[in-house]
């Protein structure tokens, strides 16, 4: 049985087994606060649809409603709360992560309501012995995907093709590829090259609904999708084809993420659960129920209680972290599979991990982000080398290893 939060206590990372409780519950260190709305034109809401980190550690972005996106230096400087857009709760570590010095907050005007967010860096094809820059990709409400560079705030790409909102983007992984996926409301992905001035370069099809959510591995072999079949696709981004359908849920699935090592995937649904996938195999690993806490629920809400909004791995692999309608942001150790520590996210949307671990980002209907801290394991030597082994070797070839059964069952997550 879940139990409700207590009172915060002071955070202590964990040290040895993945399974140790999780010791007080995550605290609030900063929170983002938009200003008064501008008079934007009548279709522009307040919702915080999306929160990202750069890669680098060096950006946050802030899809803060009305049209913008605030690009902001990470750590968050201090700053006065009156006639400024954000407040500062507490102190963040600087020591967790250096933004680039002298760099300031840039303000993106996108003309549309802003649904997803994505940073990679890129590398122009005019300038192949530089450095890559970092990009930002947002997709709007008109089906338009807007790239920008961060540093300079200037737009690179209108990328047109879609029909509807432009729900998430997804980046492939190699800081040497050029390649996003849009996932939009007109029942299709749809891949991109940057390095070819934005050239759409396949249109996925067979969503009979709308697509929620994408993501590419980390190895950059596979594609997720999900919307309101009720299901998740896997696509191959070799061949741009559909590999399998993972079916299992009873709603609609709003959310996916991959485990660092892409041996696991999570989809997070309507149906107020979470299934953590075998994606080479198709196969059911674990299904994790939120089960509300009465204390916070809202009975006056059009939402069912306990309905999904987001999921993610933390950078590590043993977290799960999730935002429910319930108004709590979980976090669950992925070998209790059960949820080890609360937090009040009010209206919650979106939640994300800071590369390095430590630090969650919420988003919420009325366009504030709350920055928590999260656990941070010292990894054990074993699940080291499962995710080492996992990088190159896929579930199959695990199998085929002259090795003990329950090594190998530990290799592909069997002992969850």
């Amino acid at each position: 049985m879940e139990t409700p939060p207590g009172d915060p206590r002071p955070h202590r990372p964990l040290v040895g087994k993945e399974e140790a409780a999780l010791e007080g519950e995550p605290l609030l260190v900063a929170e983002l606060i938009p200003g008064r709305p501008q008079p934007f034109y009548w279709k522009s809401t307040c919702e915080t649809w999306s929160v990202a980190f750069s890669p680098d550690s060096a950006w946050f972005a802030w899809s803060r409603g009305h049209c913008v996106v605030k690009l902001l230096p990470w750590p968050l400087e201090e700053s006065e709360q009156s006639g400024k857009a954000w407040e500062r709760k507490s102190h963040c570590t600087k020591g967790e992560a250096s933004g680039r010095g002298g760099a300031k907050e840039k303000t993106l005007e996108c003309g549309q309501i802003v649904w997803g967010l994505a940073f990679s860096p890129w590398l122009p094809p005019s300038s192949r012995k530089h450095a890559p820059c970092l990009v930002l990709a947002t997709g709007l409400n008109d089906g338009q995907i807007k790239v920008w560079q961060v540093e300079t705030g200037s737009l690179l790409f209108n990328l047109l093709g879609h029909l509807d909102v432009v729900r998430d983007l997804s980046f492939a992984p190699d800081e040497s590829s050029s390649i996003l996926v849009s996932a939009s409301r007109d029942k299709t992905l749809r891949v991109w090259d940057l390095g070819q001035n934005g050239k759409q370069l396949q249109v996925l099809s067979g969503h009979m609904q709308w697509v929620y959510c994408c993501c590419i591995s980390p190895d950059g072999h596979m594609l997720c999708s999900a919307g309101g079949e009720k299901s998740a696709f896997l696509w191959s981004m070799d061949s741009y084809s559909l590999l399998k359908k993972l079916e299992g849920h009873q709603g609609c699935v709003v959310s996916c993420d991959f485990s660092p090592d892409s041996a696991l995937l999570a989809t997070a649904s309507y149906d107020a659960s979470v299934i953590l996938w075998d994606p080479c195999t198709g196969e059911q690993m674990r299904s994790l129920c939120h089960i509300p806490l009465q204390s916070s629920v809202d009975h006056s809400s059009d939402y069912h209680a306990s309905s999904l909004r987001s999921v993610c791995f933390s950078p590590e692999g043993l977290y799960l972290s999730t935002v429910a309608d319930d108004r709590l942001l979980r976090i669950w150790a992925l070998e209790l599979g059960s949820p080890v520590s609360f937090a009040p996210v009010k209206n919650g949307l979106c939640c994300t991990y800071f590369p390095h671990g430590g630090i969650i980002a919420t988003g919420t209907r009325d366009g504030h982000v709350q920055f928590w801290t999260a656990p941070q394991a010292l990894s054990s030597l074993k699940h080291l080398c499962r995710k080492s082994i996992r990088r190159f070797l896929s579930t199959y070839q695990v199998l085929a290893l002259p090795i003990p059964k329950k090594v190998k069952e530990f290799l592909t997550y069997r002992t969850l």
